[in-house]
């Protein structure tokens, strides 16, 4: 019996804080509930529930949903709607996406962001506080210029297999580029971020390719279902073994890449260290580098390098951050150039300007010089941005709109709403490359236009992205004319992790004759 006494005090002691952990959550969540009852909002609301029985499963039918929310709420500064127990506010106004983008404080980001762990772990994505200033400042040399420079080489070569792919379907009818276009992006990221081949335009049913497809539908279709939140009843009764089998094959892909380089890395310190100096000029000869072999070297200010791990985790990163969003831009670009003759004729127009006759490689003159495409980009990234939907975690209490929104509430800032302003974007669906003119932007709310976040924690990786875009679309309009075969209706938008048409763009390809 007395044997049994530190047991029972065990369970009691563990009840015990079990209840007061409970206790202290529901008071939590009734204070920001009494808070917030003044921001306008969704109905009906069910305790606990929120308002996560109005979301409809399909991807498409999300999507739609929040749009037809903010339209309706479209004269009210903010809206609020809980996800379960946990409060959003939805931002899609310039002046109240300013207030959370241009803090120095809000940075965290959301709590649906947790469920990218798993894969990515605290990397730039999606670490916080001083971790992700420290791992900002040490990575933000690797996005130098003249390191971009060395990555114009991989994307020309990656893009010059896209052409061969294309060429063999001019003049044969509709086909879906989304694929092919995608691949091709897979291909420059692989090469830049890890000096790696993985053949995605010849090999596209590769293990790799088909796992972070299926990583990024799992995680999202977990994002929207509170009740498959906690990790015990994902795994029970989600999809939390076929999420750990998806995830096993993209770590043990990524750690092999690492391993690899260390292994070269110290082999050419050997070799190095095992030759004379009359041997360097042999070797002299400028190696291109990849963000791997960057971030291989970086040391802190405590001249600390990175773990293993924490490199795995920002080659995953920017894995998953580096092609889809890119590859996306591209497509909804093919397809707005392709609906819109008359903006096409510019980009060819201005197309021949820089190139002349010429088939040679885009060079960094070229993308500079490529203004007009430069905002025909923009525009497309206006009206569909590649990130739809994107969160932050109010680490403080903040007005916005004249309501007070408590510490701790999720922002769920919404581009493809905020870029649909009719105070800085007159007819917003009309697709208008020329409100990106230098002329014409000057005067634009900084926080209305934000296709790459904007404020302290913006995408480090937005100039890549750019030079990327112009050197396959500028490649691809060198050579073809493009003409879209699908209406606005017709596209079907998904927006879960990257804004997608859910049956692809479908376009035809004619021979440029002038």
């Amino acid at each position: 019996m007395e044997a049994l006494l530190p047991s029972a005090v065990l369970i009691v002691a563990l009840l015990i804080l079990l209840a007061t952990l409970a206790f202290y959550l529901f008071g939590d969540y009734v204070h920001k509930w009494n808070q917030m009852k003044r921001i306008p909002g969704l109905s009906p609301t069910y305790p606990i529930l929120g308002n996560a029985l109005l979301f409809k499963p399909s991807g498409e039918d999300f999507f739609l949903q929040l749009i037809e929310f903010t339209t309706t709420c479209r004269d009210e500064p903010l809206m609020k709607l809980w996800l379960g127990p946990l409060p959003f506010i939805v931002l899609f106004h310039a002046e109240a996406v300013e207030v959370v983008l241009s803090s120095s404080r809000h940075l965290d980001k959301s709590y649906a962001y947790k469920f990218l762990h798993p894969w990515l772990g605290t990397g730039l994505l999606t670490s916080t506080g001083n971790k992700w200033r420290a791992r900002r400042k040490l990575i933000t040399p690797t996005f130098h210029f003249t390191i971009l420079m060395d990555f114009l080489e991989v994307m020309n070569e990656q893009t010059n297999i896209l052409l061969r792919k294309l060429e063999k379907k001019v003049g044969k009818g509709p086909f879906n580029c989304f694929s092919d276009i995608t691949l091709c992006a897979l291909d420059i990221i692989c090469e830049t971020a890890m000096d790696k081949k993985v053949y995605a335009q010849s090999d596209s049913d590769s293990e790799y390719i088909r796992a972070i497809y299926k990583m990024s539908d799992l995680i999202h279709r977990r994002q929207k279902m509170p009740w498959f939140w906690p990790d015990f009843l994902y795994n029970t009764f989600g999809d939390g073994k076929e999420h750990d089998e998806t995830l096993k094959i993209l770590h043990s892909f990524t750690e092999k890449v690492v391993a690899e380089k260390f292994r070269k890395m110290e082999n050419s310190e050997e070799f190095n260290h095992s030759n004379s100096d009359s041997d360097s000029a042999s070797r002299r000869k400028k190696k291109r580098k990849a963000f791997l072999d960057l971030i291989l070297n970086a040391t802190d200010e405590r001249g600390k390098k990175l773990s293993q791990q924490d490199i795995r985790e920002e080659v995953d990163t920017f894995m998953f951050e580096g092609h889809d969003t890119t590859a996306a831009a591209i497509n909804w670009a093919l397809y707005l150039l392709g609906s819109h003759p008359d903006a096409l004729k510019k980009v060819h127009d201005e197309l021949d300007d820089v190139f002349g006759n010429s088939d040679r490689p885009a060079t960094m003159e070229d993308i500079k010089n490529l203004q007009f495409l430069q905002c025909a980009i923009k525009e497309s990234l206006r009206l569909f941005p590649s990130v739809p939907i994107f969160g932050r975690t109010l680490l403080e209490d903040c007005y916005i709109g004249g309501f007070k929104v408590p510490k701790g509430v999720n922002a769920m800032i919404i581009p493809y709403a905020l870029h649909r302003d009719p105070r800085y974007f007159p007819d917003p669906e009309e697709f208008r490359p020329e409100r990106f003119l230098q002329k014409n932007s000057n005067k634009m709310n900084p926080y209305a236009f934000i296709p790459f976040s904007a404020g302290i924690r913006n995408c480090i990786g937005q100039k890549f992205a750019l030079i990327e875009e112009k050197v396959i679309l500028s490649s691809i309009l060198r050579r073809f004319h493009v003409e879209t075969k699908q209406s606005r209706d017709e596209l079907h938008l998904v927006g879960e992790l990257i804004l997608r048409p859910q049956n692809g763009i479908w376009i035809e390809l004619h021979p440029r004759t002038e």
